[in-house]
């Protein structure tokens, strides 16, 4: 009887020192040592595990700053239930609070197999791999903690600043190889931004020019009109937009975005180019020679006649109109313009009354004709006259020359130009590029409208 109580004297003593080595669990902490670790939550279908409750106690622990008896409570729940992936979860933040980030994220990657869909487990895996200088994949472990909870407002933030840090990366990689010459890189990166900020109105700009450069005009105009929709303001992208319409003919659509264009900036660059597309829109109704005379090697006194008759049309209306006869000018594709023209005195027929549009025209022939539309001016523009009379030095024509005083002011007017040497070249063929330039240049004397 006396051995028996010995017993159980001794029984209470060490079951009392037991109880008094262990001391009481800690409250949790008012001021959490780590706020931005998310609590592990054990799941319904894992709260009857008897190891369940060391969870929530080495979560106190590890928010006390106590790590040691924190990660000794989560080794214990594991190693009796190694399922319970909670104490998984809450020993990678243990792992996390050291600096230990390699181990976090193994220990976050198991959660991951165990439970895809756990929040604690995805949000502490992307803390891990953030701390790792992962950012891609962190984004992606943040994104998929969305997917789960949208209201996670903090996790929203984080995600917001690494899709834009990444998307900086991905812009700056992209102008880069565009600047390179690496086209197709650059739009592949583009392509990307875009995807991930659909609503940035510069990347659809800067997309555009990419595309413009690679030759894709149909990307180019996409481009453009979705910066325009997203920036109403941006006269740059109109504008582009009405120059890709021009090149496909589409003049209508052109004019469309110009006058948009110049309703929010109006300016000298937009007034000409609407200028040029209202005569581009009058010549498509002009004869298909007309249309051809700037492209042609050498151009005749017809398609001169033709030019000068459409394109200062109301210079001449100006002109005393003389009486003429010519015999060769019948059904001639240009026969009205050199009816006019002749009659204006600005290209004379021939004594034999013969005009000869086929003839081919020379830089002494053009010449001749500047001169008489400059003389048709000034009789309006005072400011003019002083050409008529100027004497320039022309190296390869002395004064004595017959052509000379028309040279002389299809120079000082500044409608004609010199070649090297400051030589006139007399008989050289005249182009029809070099034609419409010299009539565009007596259009802007005579500031005419078409």
């Amino acid at each position: 009887m006396r051995g028996r109580r010995l017993a159980a004297v001794a029984l209470a003593t060490t079951l009392a020192g037991a109880c008094a080595a262990r001391p009481a669990p800690p409250p949790m902490p008012t001021t959490l040592q780590y706020p931005e670790f998310v609590y592990p939550i054990v799941p319904r279908e894992l709260a009857a595990s008897t190891q369940a409750a060391r969870v929530d106690l080495g979560w106190r622990y590890l928010q006390s700053g106590d790590l040691g008896s924190a990660e000794r409570e989560f080794a214990a729940a594991l190693a009796q239930t190694p399922e319970l992936y909670p104490a998984r979860a809450a020993s990678g933040y243990v792992a996390f609070a050291r600096k230990e980030y390699g181990q976090a994220l193994a220990a976050f990657d198991a959660v991951a197999q165990a439970a895809p869909t756990y929040l604690p487990g995805l949000i502490g895996r992307g803390q891990a791999l953030l701390a790792l200088d992962r950012e891609a994949a962190a984004l992606e472990a943040l994104e998929a903690a969305l997917a789960v909870d949208g209201s996670l407002a903090d996790v929203r933030r984080r995600v917001d600043v690494l899709r834009f840090r990444r998307l900086e990366g991905v812009i700056e990689a992209a102008r880069t190889a565009a600047k390179a010459g690496r086209l197709d890189e650059a739009e592949q990166g583009y392509a990307q931004a875009v995807a991930a900020s659909p609503e940035s109105a510069f990347l659809h700009r800067e997309r555009a020019q990419v595309a413009r450069r690679r030759g894709d005009a149909a990307l180019a105009l996409a481009s453009l009109r979705r910066a325009a929709d997203l920036d109403p303001a941006d006269v740059a992208s109109l504008v582009q937009i009405g120059a890709l319409l021009e090149a496909r003919q589409d003049l209508a659509g052109a004019e469309a975005a110009y006058r948009r264009a110049a309703a929010v900036e109006p300016n000298a660059d937009i007034d000409a180019r609407l200028a040029k597309l209202a005569m581009r829109a009058f010549d498509a109704t002009l004869p298909p020679e007309f249309r051809a005379i700037e492209g042609a090697a050498q151009v005749t006194r017809g398609d001169l006649a033709a030019l000068i008759g459409v394109r200062l049309d109301d210079t001449l209306r100006e002109a005393a109109a003389r009486d003429v006869v010519m015999t060769d000018v019948a059904g001639h594709w240009a026969a009205a313009w050199v009816t006019q023209v002749a009659r204006a005195g600005v290209i004379e027929p021939f004594a034999n009354h013969t005009f000869q549009p086929r003839a081919h025209v020379t830089r002494a022939d053009l010449a001749g004709a500047v001169s008489r539309v400059v003389a048709l001016l000034a009789v309006r523009r005072p400011d003019l006259r002083a050409h008529l009379t100027e004497r320039p030095r022309i190296a390869d024509m002395p004064a004595a020359h017959l052509s000379y005083p028309a040279a002389a002011v299809a120079v000082a007017s500044g409608v004609m130009t010199l070649a090297s040497g400051d030589r006139f070249e007399t008989a050289r063929p005249v182009s029809g590029a070099e034609a419409a330039e010299v009539v565009s240049r007596l259009r802007a004397l005579a500031g005419a409208s078409r």
